[in-house]
């Protein structure tokens, strides 16, 4: 049976420098907006803060980001299995910052499919959203938007180029899971644009259970990624 994904993503508010997406010496880095999209809906659902005037806030209020992170919870109690792609390095870090909701965070991260570090932990690297999907031929993000633009679009009042964006985003998401997981392969495009594959005979994991995963032989890359760098923020202070 089919499991009941429930995909989301963020976007964060603050404009980070540089093309590398340094991010965490910028922080805090405040949401813009955010996009969450259960299998059986036809459309995501937008969360955004509100103005005194009623237009998009600049970003989302500790409370509204805990409404967030509660609805997210409800729906994990209600048989969703919560979907991402690089949620647990990212999402969940800034959420459980801006939410101030730590534990709740770490919880839903730890039981939550994150493609993007299932991948990371079998391979040794990561894999961009985008090159999944250009693999299983699903069309791809708006052209010339990119999560590093979307927090001057929101500021410079052009919310909607950045809710379409993160909506495209969630949809990717959910499209890539169920086809790999129908599949029992995951495919992505390769710098060198040939494709390959990865086997989901397990459909794909929980953090929890990649981080079981065999460490893979990173000897050949000059600068291996280790996985506490996707779960350092769970650390206590």
């Amino acid at each position: 049976m089919a499991r009941k994904y429930l995909a989301f993503d963020i976007e964060t508010a603050k404009d980070v420098p540089g093309t590398d997406f340094n991010w965490r010496p910028h922080r805090p880095l405040g949401i813009a907006c955010a996009a969450t999209l259960p299998r059986d809906a036809q459309e995501p659902t937008i969360w955004y803060g509100n103005s005194a005037d009623g237009t998009p806030a600049r970003r989302m209020s500790p409370d509204e980001v805990r409404d967030l992170v509660n609805h997210l919870a409800k729906m994990v109690s209600d048989g969703y299995n919560l979907l991402t792609w690089n949620g647990l390095g990212f999402d969940f870090d800034v959420l459980s910052e801006e939410s101030g909701a730590l534990e709740q965070c770490q919880n839903l991260a730890m039981n939550h499919v994150d493609m993007m570090f299932h991948v990371f932990c079998d391979r040794g690297f990561p894999v961009a959203l985008d090159r999944a999907a250009q693999a299983l031929r699903i069309p791809g993000k708006p052209a010339g938007m990119s999560g590093m633009l979307a927090p001057q679009l929101w500021a410079q009042g052009r919310h909607q180029d950045v809710i379409d964006y993160v909506a495209q985003d969630v949809r990717i998401a959910l499209q890539v899971a169920q086809t790999c997981e129908k599949r029992r392969s995951f495919t992505w495009i390769t710098r060198k644009g040939s494709v390959s594959s990865m086997d989901l005979h397990r459909g794909w994991l929980t953090v929890t259970d990649a981080l079981r995963l065999p460490e893979p032989d990173t000897s050949w890359m000059n600068d291996p990624i280790p996985r506490r760098q996707f779960t350092q923020w769970m650390a206590s202070p």
